[in-house]
């Protein structure tokens, strides 16, 4: 049985439909992640399920149960929000124990499960601070242990770290995920940041105009994108999407760029594309798998294209190089000392095993390599 089961839910703000007909189950234990864009409909669902916002229609299960018309305190669910939310005049301590002390949960009872939490954090020397004296990953870990004191059957978390510099987001995103494995509970997480969610997933539900787009393991979403808004918005820096032709070519179909560059598809890899032969179509293939060709270089799948470097960012162990391919800036994610200089001409090697054809018209993936092909 799911833990979490979603049926045909709806909810409107006036003339805005933010969450239009979701379906979606969550089995006990599992780590998902609602992402998308901000105003997709993901924090408005995560308030639904927790008994903050109604819901137009549809039902929502927890356990088997429908609780629709259960207010929040009884649907045995546990929230952090962007925000802290913590009592400014009360000790780490007693922000901690505020929810079982609501419950009137014994004296003796509390201290065990407020310490063991702060311990689990890494609070407890903080436990009789105030939030004024915390800082920003301090006040996140009393909200988290606020949460996990209460031992309940799901965990939301409606973007908990969007309030963090980039350290302490790292740091958090590996907090949060041990948790998760040390709890075992069912936890829902909302955010914008997809390398949140594909570090810390489970499972990945990607929003858009408040409707699932595709939903699956993360590396699925990653390498099987279903539209182009996921190919798109999963990896960083994201996919090039470039305008092309599938046309015929020496040993099958092959993507024809607007300058004439001809990149041939896998030989072994060409079903399901015939429909298309002739068309016009979006080629679409990630930095990484764009690389300066070596010598004698020949794997199967590898596409050369002649291309001229137009901006260089150095990151440290790799760069990024923006180069025209067909006419279109496109990102190549190199090795910190393989980078041309600006407007230098090099040769490039993609990798149509990795490439992906889309439907300009329809926006939906059409053709994907195979990404665990044996090279």
């Amino acid at each position: 049985m799911a833990d979490l089961k979603i049926s045909g839910l709806h909810k409107h703000y006036g003339a805005v439909h933010a969450v239009r007909g979701i379906d979606l189950e969550i089995p006990a234990g599992e780590f998902t992640v609602l992402v998308g864009q901000s105003g997709c409909g993901k924090s408005t669902l995560l308030r639904t399920i927790a008994g903050l916002e109604d819901v137009d229609d549809g039902s929502i299960e927890i356990a088997g149960e429908v609780v629709n018309d259960l207010p929040p305190r009884e649907r045995d669910i546990a929230m952090v929000f962007q925000n802290y939310a913590l009592y400014p005049y009360m000790s780490v301590y007693e922000n901690i124990a505020f929810g079982l002390r609501a419950r009137k949960t014994p004296k003796g009872e509390i201290d065990v499960k407020v310490r063991s939490a702060a311990k689990m954090l890494a609070i407890d020397h903080l436990l009789a601070r105030h939030p004024r004296q915390l800082s920003g990953g301090q006040l996140q870990r009393v909200a988290i242990g606020r949460a996990i004191v209460r031992n309940a059957r799901l965990y939301l978390f409606d973007e908990p770290l969007s309030n963090l510099d980039a350290q302490l987001r790292d740091e958090m995103r590996g907090e949060i995920k041990r948790l998760h494995q040390e709890l075992g509970k069912t936890m829902i997480y909302v955010t914008h940041d997809q390398i949140e969610a594909m570090t810390m997933a489970d499972r990945i539900v990607v929003m858009r105009d408040g409707r699932i787009e595709q939903q699956g393991a993360p590396l699925d979403l990653y390498e099987r994108p279903a539209t182009r808004y996921v190919a798109g918005f999963l990896g960083s820096p994201s996919m090039n999407f470039i305008d092309a032709t599938l046309v015929d070519a020496a040993g099958g179909l092959a993507v024809r760029l607007s300058d004439g560059t001809m990149l041939a598809l896998p030989a072994d890899r060409q079903a399901g594309t015939g429909a298309y032969r002739d068309r016009a179509i979006t080629f679409g293939v990630r930095p990484e798998h764009i690389n300066r060709m070596r010598d004698g270089e020949s794997r199967t799948g590898l596409a050369r294209c002649t291309a001229t470097v137009v901006l260089v960012l150095p990151t440290g162990s790799r760069t990024y190089g923006t180069f025209l391919i067909g006419g279109i800036p496109a990102v190549a994610e190199l090795q910190a000392h393989d980078v041309p200089r600006v407007n230098q001409s090099v040769e490039l090697a993609i990798d149509m095993n990795r490439a992906v054809l889309i439907d300009p018209k329809t926006s939906a993936v059409i053709w994907t390599g195979e990404p665990n092909k044996e090279k």
